[in-house]
């Protein structure tokens, strides 16, 4: 059985029972004291291996990325066209109803006046009206010596400051290095690494761009970036799930 050979529904059902069964107290009270938390084991072996197979097949990519020549570092990408696999879609859309209540806190603690709305059908027709209706998840492929610089993820005017990514391969067995890196710049200090650690199948959500953080004045506006370290071995597999869509 492959991604695609699940139907919508029972996709969209499977998603929605798995993200349910995660400790959203902990998943939210991390996000909030470090811009990051883990989700352990979102997907089974046998899906990460079937997701990350995708990769050589270009009919289910809009566009084929080499960092290298971009500057963006080593390593390549894809992005998916629409319609998306059946588990993405179906993740990407019971994920984003948990995190929308995060960024509207967000952006509430930062003084924002964007709130964003409650279902992913919704806030996707939002950026189809900005004119960003190119599919953003992705599948990175990376191999010996390969990186990802530092960035964001950010494609166009509208962007949810939240978006996920899972590690399809073992590290340890399929590859060695390429840890998950998230920095932090504070205003008028020094910057902040957090190195994740992931197993196959974990999922990592994270802050895109910027965070509320609480200080002696009240909130404050930090700046995030992500990347991975260099990867010493093997091949790393990742999908990641960004929910505004691209110009």
């Amino acid at each position: 059985m492959t991604v695609h050979s699940l139907n919508t529904k029972r996709a969209s059902r499977s998603a929605e029972a798995r993200v349910a069964e995660q400790d959203w107290a902990m998943l939210v009270a991390e996000l909030n004291a470090h811009g990051c938390a883990v989700m352990p084991s979102l997907l089974s072996a046998v899906e990460c291996a079937e997701i990350a197979a995708l990769y050589p097949h270009e009919e289910h990519f809009r566009s084929h990325v080499v960092m290298a020549r971009h500057g963006f570092g080593k390593g390549e990408y894809r992005y998916f066209r629409y319609p998306l696999p059946d588990l993405i879609a179906g993740l990407r859309a019971a994920l984003y109803p948990r995190l929308a209540g995060v960024a509207n806190d967000w952006n509430d603690r930062m003084g924002v006046a964007l709130r964003y709305p409650a279902e992913h059908a919704a806030f996707l027709k939002r950026c189809h009206d900005e004119g960003q209706a190119r599919p953003t998840p992705l599948l990175l492929q990376y191999g010996p010596g390969d990186f990802n610089c530092l960035h964001q993820d950010l494609y166009g005017a509208l962007a949810f400051p939240l978006q996920v990514a899972i590690l399809l391969s073992e590290p340890g067995e399929d590859f060695t290095g390429g840890e998950f890196v998230l920095t932090e710049q504070r205003p008028r200090m020094q910057s902040r690494a957090e190195v994740v650690p992931l197993r196959r199948g974990d999922a990592v959500i994270f802050a895109v761009h910027n965070r509320p953080v609480e200080g002696t004045r009240g909130h404050y506006r930090v700046n995030l970036r992500h990347g991975v370290s260099r990867l010493r071995s093997g091949r790393r597999h990742t999908v990641g799930i960004i929910f505004h869509d691209a110009r």
